[in-house]
Order: C-alpha cells, then structure tokens, then sequence
C-alpha cells in the first residue's frame, strides 16, 4: 500500500522549541531553523535527504519522534484503505505546519506513524 512512498521526515515533539534547536543546530551540526507556521513556531532541517521537523507539545515518552511517509497525493485514499483495514487514525487529514496536508496512525504496537503530503497535491488520486 505504501510503496511508492518514502520516509520523508521525523517529526520531534519537543518541550523547548529554543533549547531544542541550539541542541540539533548548534551542538550537533544540523542545519535546523525555526520558523512561524499558522499554528504557532516550529523548527525545521533537511539532512542527506530527510526532513527533521520539530514541534512544540507535550509528549509522553515513546510517543515521539513520529516517522513520516511522504506521498505525492490522494492522503485521503491512503486514509480511508487504512481505516478499512482497521488501523487506529488518531488524527484526521488535517493541515500541517507547512501547509500541505498529514494524517497520523498507531502500528498495532501504538507506535504513531504519520503520512504527509505537500501543499497543492490533490486529496484523492
């Protein structure tokens, strides 16, 4: 169902947007910068190709970092196959940070996984 799509981001849950980023920018190396989004600040960085993505909530541990699959389009087809198949959807299709459209899941082991897909894909295929 999900092969032609590829790991395209980890999103991070974080409890200090600030203190976060001085970690993964400026003790590690990575090139993430924080940026505004329509539902508050959030940070971001591409690394060999993958997308780290850093979100300020509250999270309980295991329950980031969040792997990401990334679709060229139909997120709602993708959405409906798998509540067909009885996969737990704990958050609709729903706008991302970065404008296009994402929808998160639970593995039988309650481990999240999410799909995203960029701003002007279509929903369906």
């Amino acid at each position: 169902m999900l092969t032609n799509c590829k790991i395209g981001a980890i999103v991070f849950f974080v409890s200090d947007l600030a203190r976060s980023v001085a970690f993964y920018r400026d003790t590690l190396g990575l090139p993430v910068e924080p940026l505004d989004g329509h539902d508050g600040p959030w940070a971001m960085g591409e690394v060999g190709g993958l997308t780290l993505v850093f979100i300020p909530r509250p999270a309980r541990i295991g329950e980031s970092p969040v792997v990401v699959f990334s679709l060229e389009g139909g997120i709602d087809d993708y959405a409906d196959a798998l509540a067909a198949k009885g996969v737990e959807i704990v958050v609709p299709v729903s706008e991302s940070p970065d404008g296009g459209l994402s929808m998160d899941f639970l593995d039988p082991d309650g481990n999240a996984l999410s799909l995203h897909q960029p701003p002007g894909a279509a929903r369906r295929a």
